[in-house]
């Protein structure tokens, strides 16, 4: 085999994992819907209209309700991702899953529900460019990138990064399609699939869930849900939370330099 084969195999098992995991009934976050809920303890209708048409770092709610909402919507992921054996019976979830474990594709997704909560409340553009059942490219990398995030890999960190500045730059209410399938983006979101694939997805296509390594197999035993999926939602909450993109009033500003660049 390759060296090429060998870090794309991986990476497309992991692929194959997400892309089950985001169809399964109840993974898809409705931005609009989240927002309005998270948000309608702490905030005025126009504040919370203002994050939905616009963003939270907009509508210049502080960060300190950004991170009460984010902290939140951790602890309700985390204590039903703790009795993740049970939802392992979704109607139609085995059919659809296929070859992919279904308690690997139900803890993945609780990884991308609570990826794409963190992501709305800390300013992130709608993840998912339409209801259809395929999850996009541009979505795909995006989610790969953050979930690299979650499981600490170091180039999906600067990945983010560079995908928040983009977003950030142009005023977008978007995803950057381009970087993220085909342009700049695209050799990291390769590289943190194929790492992701490697660390977790070859051992468990190869072994079972049982004999997988130990960040996926023992979740599975009951043991160390808990221990695994609450740092790892902290930690992807502390780098959104380190980005631009979230500070109160950051695209307003972004769109107003943007306006006196273009007239001078």
């Amino acid at each position: 085999m390759t060296e090429t084969q060998e870090i794309e195999n991986p990476g497309s098992n992991f692929t194959q994992v997400l892309d089950a995991a985001a169809k399964l009934p109840g993974v898809r976050v409705s931005r609009a819907a989240y927002l309005r809920t998270a948000l309608k303890r702490h905030c005025t209708e126009e504040q919370i209209e203002r994050a939905v048409a616009e963003s939270p770092a907009a509508a210049g709610i502080p960060l300190k309700v950004i991170a009460e909402v984010a902290n939140t919507s951790i602890a309700y992921e985390t204590s039903k991702v703790t009795g993740l054996s049970a939802l392992a019976g979704v109607p139609g979830g085995l059919a659809m899953i296929g070859t992919v474990p279904a308690d690997l594709a139900q803890y993945m997704g609780h990884l991308l529900r609570i990826a794409q909560k963190l992501a709305y409340i800390y300013s992130w553009p709608d993840l998912f460019a339409d209801d259809g059942e395929e999850v996009d490219e541009a979505t795909e990398s995006m989610l790969i990138l953050f979930v690299g995030v979650m499981f600490g890999v170091q180039i999906a960190q600067g990945g983010v990064a560079k995908v928040a500045s983009m977003i950030a730059a142009n005023v977008a209410k978007k995803l950057p399609q381009q970087a993220l399938t085909k342009g700049l983006i695209y050799p990291v979101v390769k590289k943190v699939a194929g790492y992701l694939g490697v660390s977790m997805t070859k051992k468990l296509f190869a072994s079972g869930v049982a004999k997988a390594i130990p960040v996926v197999g023992a979740l599975f035993s009951g043991g160390l849900t808990f221990g695994t999926f609450l740092p790892m939602s902290k930690r992807l909450q502390k780098h959104l939370a380190s980005l631009e993109l979230t500070k109160p009033g950051h695209r307003t500003e972004e769109a107003e330099i943007f306006d006196a660049e273009v007239v001078n």
